[in-house]
């Protein structure tokens, strides 16, 4: 019987370890997936003003402004140098999905 203890106890030990991981990654992916689906339709050629994936220049003001905001004006929308859709005209995304996406963009466009 100790040894199935010892079995179990590593069992839940590794899931605590591993779980957090994992969805970490889900969550990157989330984003990546959400930004191929709906953000990359502007964002992939500066429609409206929007920002570039990957174009560090066009990004460092916004950046620079914090998370917060860029997820209150991605959320919400955004009129102002350009114009950006609330959700990215997806109201079907959730806030987190949309947060998301803005990680994934702002993480490739440092």
């Amino acid at each position: 019987m100790p040894q199935k203890m010892t079995a179990k106890t590593i069992a839940i030990a590794a899931a605590f370890v591993v779980l957090p991981m994992t969805a970490g990654t889900a969550f990157a992916s989330d984003g990546e997936a959400v930004y191929k689906k709906t953000c990359k339709m502007c964002h992939a050629k500066g429609i409206a003003g929007a920002p570039k994936l990957g174009d560090a220049a066009a990004w460092k003001d916004r950046i620079a402004q914090g998370m917060d905001t860029l997820y209150t004006h991605s959320i919400k929308g955004f009129k102002g140098k350009g114009m950006m859709p609330p959700k990215g005209g997806n109201s079907k995304l959730s806030d987190d999905e949309v947060k998301a996406a803005v990680d994934y963009m702002v993480e490739h466009s440092k």
